[in-house]
């Protein structure tokens, strides 16, 4: 049984290594019979001659890197602009420079010494595992609903893990570094511990791989737009702004930001990344239905 687990796994090791090294081809990846279009010509153009594996680790981390900071920049715009202080959720707290100089320090430093490695390696695991990267392109549609269906899945996994590390040494020796910020900034979203930023990366990944498994095969390039809309959400978690025009106040099971802020400033409650559903249903929300009722209340009787 020994020798049979071996051999398999010197099996997938060869394998691994091979897609490490695969260097793109537009002719084979391209179905018999099917035209590319102008989009996918783009893209495999990017990996035509030159090794798959990092063009594609390197293309994510731009996305990456392009969303996650792109998204956080309206909010830094609010930060001096005076009448855009009145949607602040907690406005007596204000990040010093130092803080937020030591958020950025240690987010380049994660983002690529961190989550780098783990995107360079991740297009030979996902076609080891049957991810789709040839042409044609799945229709804007199958990618949205997968994406809204990985949503769903990275919640579920994200609520429990995240109320484990707020358990003991978990909390004392890993997730406290994401609670240094009480109020919460966009960029902090990704400030922790590198543990927790594997583990909770795990349900990132999930959710495409459970699909993939399952029900039908994921597109590479729909790795990317999940990527991006992820980033998106959780950039706004953390924002630290509550605007009437937020998606939380016309998506009834939207966390958003009053959801996670909460969760920052009292240190409980609010386990979930996206959806209201799971802290309601396990009752992890109570205090904090407290506190926004207190909260909204005080702000309209502000603005009367």
């Amino acid at each position: 049984m020994a020798n049979v687990t071996a051999a398999t796994a010197a099996t997938l090791l060869d394998r691994f290594m091979s897609e490490l090294k695969t260097t793109g081809d537009m002719q084979r990846i391209t179905s018999q019979g099917h035209t590319l279009t102008w989009a996918e010509r783009s893209w495999f153009s990017l990996f035509e001659g030159r090794n798959e594996a990092l063009i594609f680790g390197i293309v994510a981390f731009a996305v990456h890197q392009g969303v996650y900071y792109g998204r956080y920049l309206p909010y830094l715009i609010c930060d001096y602009i005076p009448a855009m202080q009145k949607y602040k959720l907690q406005p007596d707290r204000q990040i010093s420079n130092a803080q937020w100089w030591k958020c950025v320090n240690s987010l380049l430093f994660s983002q690529m010494f961190v989550q780098l490695p783990m995107m360079m390696f991740f297009l030979p695991a996902a076609k080891m595992v049957g991810f789709d990267c040839g042409a044609p392109f799945p229709p804007w549609a199958r990618v949205a609903f997968q994406v809204c269906v990985f949503f769903v899945i990275e919640d579920f996994y994200h609520y429990w893990a995240h109320r484990l590390f707020h358990y003991g040494f978990l909390y004392k020796r890993i997730h406290k570094v994401h609670h240094e910020h009480t109020a919460p900034f966009g960029i902090a979203a990704e400030y922790a511990h590198p543990i927790e930023t594997t583990v909770l990366g795990q349900g990132t990944i999930a959710g495409p791989l459970l699909f993939n498994f399952f029900i039908e095969r994921v597109h590479i390039t729909t790795m990317l737009v999940w990527i991006a809309a992820r980033l998106w959400q959780t950039v706004e978690a953390h924002c630290g702004y509550d605007f009437p025009w937020s998606a939380s106040h016309w998506l009834p099971f939207w966390a958003g930001a009053s959801h996670h802020d909460y969760h920052h400033m009292a240190f409980v409650d609010n386990f979930a990344s996206t959806f209201r559903w799971w802290d309601s249903l396990f009752g992890t929300d109570r205090r904090y239905q407290e506190y926004e009722a207190r909260r909204t209340a005080k702000a309209k009787a502000k603005a009367e």
